[in-house]
């Protein structure tokens, strides 16, 4: 399951872990104009662990997530 809000400076993601038998915690992604952030609470760490994301990486990771193993390079076109 996730949700969908627009906020005035971002539009926030949560995916909800459903199922069986161990569930991880919520992740919450933000995106705004100049970055993305992904949020997920650390039971161990007993804290919310933030990584942040340029435009471009967000571009990589899209175009990453359907291709086959390898490496790879986008070229912008001009």
């Amino acid at each position: 399951m996730f949700t969908i809000e627009h906020e005035f400076d971002a539009t926030v993601i949560t995916l909800v872990d459903e199922g069986q038998p161990h569930l991880e915690e919520d992740v919450t992604i933000q995106g705004f104009e100049e970055c993305v952030t992904i949020e997920q609470y650390d039971p161990r760490l007993d804290m919310v662990v933030k990584i942040v994301l340029s435009m471009t990486q967000v571009q990589d990771l899209a175009a990453a997530l359907n291709l086959p193993e390898g490496v790879y390079r986008r070229v912008k076109k001009p």
